[in-house]
């Protein structure tokens, strides 16, 4: 059962975020996990190794970043009921508030929704270029609706859904480790070179942390909706990661749009199937898909404070 400093951490997330100050003076934790992941790959992942060893140093990689994570994570709840035995909760909430990004997400979505509303295409397709991977420079409206569409939805189950389910089963051990996994995910777990062999374990372990939480977020998402169930089981195996798939799909099925499709990677051409069915992508879409966001971070609250009340 879920402990006060999960609703808690999630108040305080979604009160001030991560603020723009506090980055610029001592940036903010992922950041340590991705040096520790530059590391051991400028050790680890050379050209001249086979790439049997560059796999088995990817698999390090991922048991290292686990063992400061989740140790970490250990160390510090340990602390914190020996500083602060009836309110360790509240200082548990502290250090589990800078793994949630709800606030954060809806500051990277906005630039991009407030941009189309007032017709600056360019201004749409930088804003989502600071979100997205794909090529941005080229894309119509549309294109840059759905770019943005797909990436609140996947982040809501990266960013905010996978982050609270693993502080609700295993707290701050889990939370910090399901963070490392993600980043260095993000980082190396591609299948192209030079990551294909030492991404590997990386790419793997976040797909099975993953596994319940993008579920969940559909599951959220339609809630949040009140709709989108049919799209979301038609279409969530239409892409190329077994998870990402189930919250751009209900995103999808409860919009009533079309997302993903065609799109190009540094000038190459990737031909990605559609997810779901309806119309075009704009910037009313845009605004409903925010609303969606908004009232599907709420039903998470709602979980957290059962749970808490359960407790």
């Amino acid at each position: 059962m879920a402990e006060p400093f999960v609703l808690t951490a999630l108040i305080i997330d979604a009160a001030i975020g991560w603020p723009h100050w506090l980055y610029v003076r001592i940036g903010h934790p992922v950041g340590f996990f991705a040096r520790a992941i530059s590391a051991c790959e400028l050790r680890l992942n050379r050209n001249e190794l086979p790439d049997s060893t560059r796999k088995a140093g990817g698999v390090l990689t991922v048991l290292l970043l686990l063992a400061l994570a989740a140790g970490s994570g250990l160390l510090l709840t340990a602390l914190c009921e020996k500083l602060a035995t009836e309110w360790k909760w509240v200082l548990i909430a502290m250090l589990a508030w800078p793994g949630l990004a709800q606030r954060s997400l809806d500051q990277h979505f906005l630039p991009v929704l407030q941009s189309l509303q007032a017709g600056d295409l360019r201004g749409a397709r930088k804003a989502a270029g600071m979100i997205v991977g794909r090529d941005t420079a080229s894309l119509d409206v549309a294109g840059v609706a759905r770019a943005a569409i797909e990436s609140l939805a996947e982040s809501f189950c990266d960013g905010v859904i996978a982050p609270l389910f693993w502080l609700i089963v295993a707290g701050l051990p889990g939370l910090w480790a399901m963070k490392a996994i993600n980043t260095a995910d993000s980082l190396i777990g591609h299948k192209e070179a030079p990551y294909r062999h030492f991404g590997w374990a990386a790419a793997r372990l976040d797909d099975v942390m993953n596994f319940v939480p993008a579920r969940l977020s559909a599951v959220l998402i339609c809630l949040a909706g009140l709709s989108g169930w049919r799209i979301t089981w038609r279409y969530c195996r239409h892409h190329a990661s077994p998870n990402a798939g189930w919250p751009e799909a209900a995103m999808a099925g409860v919009l009533r749009v079309q997302l993903a499709g065609p799109v190009s990677y540094d000038g190459a051409l990737a031909d990605k199937p559609w997810i779901g069915e309806g119309g075009v992508a704009d910037a009313n879409s845009l605004m409903r898909a925010r609303r969606v966001y908004h009232r599907a971070c709420l039903l998470g609250w709602a979980i957290a404070g059962g749970m808490t009340w359960l407790h």
